[in-house]
């Protein structure tokens, strides 16, 4: 059997092992606040670790306390870490109440002679910390750029990571009832939740949950990357290409079966003016809005895209052009509806609508939508036209 002191030595070396290569791996590429945490959770961890070396000797009245203190504190990283995924607010007193706590608890029960001074508070706030990072981690849904794309589902990381963190907040749950019940020198304690088990489940969740964090960072940067690649960067909307390749997909699917739907073109109407008159950032206001609106009304099987400048396309698979048309003016009666800064009046919008059909492509139905934007704004703008029959709407 591995004795306490080697097992400690070697989590220490396994705690800065991953640290160095997490940091230059994960945390050095994405500078992601989660990855950010882990790093100085592992760090305290390490510290901890260090400290209850000197556990047994004249120095254990104060490195004691101070090792209990620095893997709570550690514990406490890791759910500062998964509020960050989460994109919550960070609150130094709830992070520094749980270390306190435990310093405070270690330090008045005879640290000096005690080898488990503080030792129950500090099992406590180890599954308590611990089971709060758990829960944010199953918490965590996908982004607002996630949502926007239908194939969006929850990382696997993250699922693993939050069982991985829950089964561990069990593990010291058990230690602190049964430390409670029958004391640290109790065979039932020391044999199956002592300081070498733990150290032994400990240093395997390090590195699982180290690996766990490095697929995380890995997944969100390519994610990154794809929004980057796929997005409007000020409108979070499908840029055009993008648009283009996922309408075209989609227009193919629907034609094989049969279906129909509509294919809406929009502009908002004396879009230079807002600019010229309020400046760019109301201009970009407008377009925000504009796009929060449309993601609003409708559907999330129906594309949505910044086709360029201030003028937006829409796809409404399996709609008529008559829906489509109730869809343009709801939109507008809802920006009309819309607060905006400085008194500035939110610029009307011009709609042309296609119907799509088996014997047209998306190209054709981009130029019959445009030709009925053309015309809509010919006739004052503010209204929409179908090019179907040129009629304008009522």
């Amino acid at each position: 059997m591995l004795d306490t002191t080697t097992l400690r030595v070697s989590f220490g070396m396994v705690a800065l092992t991953l640290l160095v290569l997490f940091y230059f791996v994960a945390y050095r590429s994405s500078r992601s606040a989660y990855c950010g945490w882990w790093c100085v959770a592992l760090g305290l961890f390490l510290g901890g670790s260090v400290a209850y070396l000197f556990d047994g000797t004249s120095q254990q009245v104060w490195t004691n306390p101070l090792g209990s203190t620095l893997l709570v504190a550690g514990a406490s990283s890791v759910w500062a870490g998964t509020r960050a995924l989460r994109m919550l607010t960070f609150s130094w007193p709830w992070f520094l109440a749980a270390p306190v706590v435990t310093a405070v608890a270690a330090a008045i029960d005879d640290p000096a002679d005690n080898t488990w001074a503080g030792g129950a508070v500090f099992l406590a706030l180890m599954s308590f910390m611990v089971g709060l990072a758990s829960r944010e981690l199953w918490l965590v849904r996908p982004s607002p750029t996630d949502l926007l794309r239908r194939e969006a589902t929850f990382s696997p990381s993250v699922r693993v990571l939050s069982v991985l963190s829950g089964g561990f907040s069990v593990f010291y749950a058990a230690r602190t009832i049964v430390f409670v019940a029958v004391g640290p020198d109790a065979v039932a304690f020391d044999r199956y939740l002592g300081s070498e088990v733990t150290t032994l489940v400990t240093t395997v969740l390090l590195a699982a949950v180290s690996f766990g964090m490095t697929s995380l960072s890995y997944e969100r940067e390519t994610e990154e990357l794809r929004t980057r690649a796929t997005r409007d960067g000020l409108t979070g909307l499908l840029n055009r290409t993008e648009f283009m390749r996922q309408a075209a997909a989609e227009w193919r699917s629907k034609h094989r079966s049969g279906a129909h739907g509509s294919l809406i073109l929009a502009d908002l109407d004396f879009f230079k003016t807002v600019n010229d008159t309020y400046g760019h950032p109301a201009g970009d206001y407008a377009l925000q809005t504009f796009a929060a609106t449309c993601r609003g009304i409708v559907r999330s099987s129906d594309l949505v895209g910044r086709y360029g400048g201030e003028e937006f396309i829409i796809f409404l698979p399996n709609l008529p052009a008559e829906r489509a048309e109730q869809i343009a003016r709801s939109i507008s009666e809802r920006l009309r509806a819309t607060a905006t800064p400085n008194g500035m009046a939110f610029p009307t919008v011009s709609y042309g609508i296609a119907s799509a059909s088996a014997d047209s492509d998306l190209i054709d139905a981009i130029d019959r939508a445009d030709r009925a934007l053309y015309e809509a704004k010919s006739l004052g703008r503010d209204r929409v036209i179908l090019s179907d029959d040129g009629r304008p709407a009522t």
